[in-house]
């Protein structure tokens, strides 16, 4: 007893403080939950404190009550009607949750920093050369090493000279000779900028390449940096402050000329003197395409420019400005700036920033980060890692020989078939939470994602693909759980699936119902319609106003018909009754045939026109008659041949308006039946003590 009183006491409290606003089907809503999802519906934050009471605020509160009930009540019987369970609706369902789920399966902190790590690296650019030992990714632990010593090996020389280019000529001339293309004549050309990557900002370089460079000071050379290319050894030449996307015109001398100096001198002393910048372009550029645009080139980022642009552009050249000759490798150049995209705010490149980090290292840092977190937090084993001994034996101790014994070199080409049967341990190779999976779930996966690699070691190639099966299948389990672990996301899913629900029952029992009951929507017209009065401004929709029957008859030119002479015909036509064929016929014989050229003479339309929103007729025409009317060529006739009076519209005539109405009343009703048969009850004395 004492027990069931506590029990009591306890409900009392928890009613008191949270009461009941809504009974439907026997289902309580407290208002916690109205008032949540009633603040949410406004704009307003739940934590808010309550303002002075309005009639307007009174009224949207109970305006929102009815809404409320009806949807309360309507997901009831959609529940009823199984709605939930529709195929469609789960596979709709299923689109919208995966779209919800991408951002709660990745770190949020750790993504947000590499979205202000990628802005403030944007203020920069670089320009920088490399020297690549090339090694694949799944190399064996020995090539690696190899490549990696060799990488060493060039750094140490590159820290020797002056020419880091000079390094890197040697290099890649070993490397082609080693890969037989010393055969090509173009491939023993020394280029003298061997490694040079120009100008590059954020996301022009693969990440660990990025992060690296952006690490050094200008003039440094870094140690060997690994990428899936292989090992880099890198120098930084120069770091400039980013200038934004730029519109430039130029002056291109070619180095082939041997007065080039001479030459551009010769043109900035024209432009001192005062010459525009297209004529001088015109007198000297040898750049032939952007010649005849006086010089201006596509907009351009600094990716695309040489860096000797890149430098003039960053040493403080204005818009509207042009610099002093300068020599590149490509010759000598005059460079005028008109117009730069400076970067803007990072709130602004966020959406960006995100659709550029959607494949590759950068953007699989924070779902690594999160894949880490959810080992922990589901109690994360990997079997195959399970050290064992003679006195104490794991219980799953396993291993992926299973699966390696079946992988041959056809792998690296997109090609894994197997016969399940050959797999025969059965033990587990990593349990996530109270899943685990086996080596014929890792083989399956591996067959599912096939594709082309580079050759390498296979085991180094089965550990990887075995590292991607756990973070796949780490992930599956935490998706499978977001709306347990994360309230916010269940019930953002609920609101999801509940609107498609609606939606669904809405179609259902209303807007195709009012399509298809067609007896129903007579019968809804035949009440209604008689209570429209057309004196009543709301109800002009389902009347016509004055309306006119209008002949109109176009004469393509006056050469063709005097204006005297076709309107005399008209009146004559109307005075006797005449049809329009008839008309038109007698119109043709009065066609000039030496004069008219047009090859529709007359041409002839009826309209039907309504006073208030109709062009054709003026005012003094609105009555029966023959009104001509000139046009720049030719001219019009325009018979009016009956004026008719307002009416009620058909139901046909106005079945888009009557359509709309039958709606309303069928949600009316159906509203009204599913109060009844949930025995809604609402408890207007909580309403009238709420405050917001």
């Amino acid at each position: 007893m004492l027990l069931l009183s506590v029990s009591l006491l306890s409900v009392a409290a928890q009613t008191k403080t949270d009461p009941v606003v809504f009974e439907i089907g026997g289902k309580k809503i407290y208002k916690s939950q109205f008032m949540r999802d009633f603040l949410k519906s406004i704009g307003k934050d739940s934590v808010s404190a309550p303002t002075a009471c309005t009639y307007e605020k009174r009224k949207a509160l109970e305006d929102y009550v009815e809404l409320y009930v009806n949807f309360q009540a309507k997901l009831a019987d959609a529940y009823a009607m199984g709605i939930d369970t529709l195929q469609a609706l789960k596979d709709e369902l299923s689109v919208y949750r995966n779209e919800l789920a991408a951002p709660y399966l990745i770190d949020s902190a750790s993504m947000q920093n590499l979205l202000r790590e990628a802005y403030e690296r944007n203020h920069y650019v670089l320009h920088a050369a490399h020297i690549l030992v090339p090694c694949v990714e799944n190399a064996a632990a020995a090539d690696s090493l190899k490549a990696y010593n060799h990488a060493m090996e060039l750094y140490e020389e590159a820290l020797k000279t002056d020419n880091f280019y000079t390094v890197a000529q040697k290099e890649m001339a070993k490397q082609r000779k080693e890969a037989r293309l010393s055969d090509n004549p173009a491939a023993e050309e020394v280029n003298p900028y061997e490694g040079d990557l120009g100008c590059f900002t954020v996301f022009d370089m693969i990440y660990p390449f990025e992060t690296a460079v952006y690490s050094m000071k200008p003039g440094e050379i870094s140690k060997p940096v690994r990428t899936r290319y292989g090992y880099h050894v890198i120098k930084l030449f120069d770091r400039y402050k980013f200038y934004g996307k730029v519109k430039l015109a130029h002056v291109w001398v070619s180095d082939s000329d041997p007065n080039a100096r001479g030459r551009i001198n010769s043109a900035y002393k024209q432009l001192e003197n005062g010459m525009s910048f297209a004529d001088v372009v015109k007198n000297n550029s040898d750049d032939m395409p952007a010649k005849k645009e006086g010089g201006v080139m596509p907009e351009m980022g600094c990716n695309q420019l040489p860096y000797e642009y890149v430098e003039v552009l960053a040493n403080g050249l204005n818009v509207g400005e042009y610099s002093k000759p300068f020599h590149s490798r490509f010759g000598w150049h005059i460079i005028k700036l008109l117009n730069r995209e400076m970067l803007p705010d990072f709130e602004s490149v966020i959406p960006y920033y995100k659709s550029r980090m959607t494949r590759g290292e950068r953007s699989s840092k924070p779902q690594h980060i999160f894949v880490d977190q959810c080992k922990k937090r589901y109690d994360f084993v990997d079997y195959t890692k399970v050290k064992t001994s003679k006195k104490k034996k794991a219980p799953y101790a396993a291993s992926l020989a299973a699966v390696r014994a079946l992988v041959t070199d056809s792998i690296f080409s997109g090609i894994f078939n197997y016969d399940s049967n050959e797999i025969t341990d059965m033990r587990p190779l990593f349990k996530i939470g109270d899943r685990q999976y086996n080596s014929r779930q890792f083989a399956r996966y591996m067959r599912r994602h096939k594709t082309v690699y580079p050759y390498g070691d296979l085991d180094v190639f089965v550990r990887d693909r075995y590292e991607e099966f756990i973070n796949a299948m780490v992930l599956r389990y935490a998706d499978d759980n977001l709306e347990k672990d994360i309230p916010e996301f269940g019930e953002l899913i609920n609101e999801y699936r509940h609107g498609l629900m609606i939606f669904s029952y809405n179609d259902r029992k209303i807007w195709s119902h009012a399509i298809k009951d067609s007896v129903g929507f007579q019968k809804f017209y035949d009440r209604y319609s008689t209570t429209h009065s057309y004196d009543d401004t709301n109800d002009a929709v389902y009347f016509w106003n004055h309306r006119a029957r209008v002949n109109v008859i176009t004469i393509a030119d006056s050469a063709c018909i005097k204006p005297s002479k076709a309107l005399k015909t008209v009146n004559k036509g109307v005075a006797k009754g005449w049809s329009m064929n008839d008309l038109q016929s007698k119109l043709m014989d009065c066609v000039s045939k030496k004069k008219c050229t047009a090859e529709e003479p007359v041409k002839m339309e009826l309209q039907v026109v309504e006073a208030g929103s109709q062009t054709l007729l003026k005012n003094s025409e609105w009555g029966k008659g023959v009104y001509p009317r000139p046009m720049n060529k030719g001219y019009q006739i325009l018979v009016v041949e009956q004026i008719i009076q307002p009416r009620l519209k058909s139901l046909e005539e106005a079945r888009g308006y009557y359509l709309n109405d039958y709606q309303n009343y069928l949600e009316v009703q159906n509203n009204r039946e599913l109060r009844k048969k949930y025995n809604v009850k609402i408890y207007q004395d909580v309403i009238d003590q709420i405050t917001y």
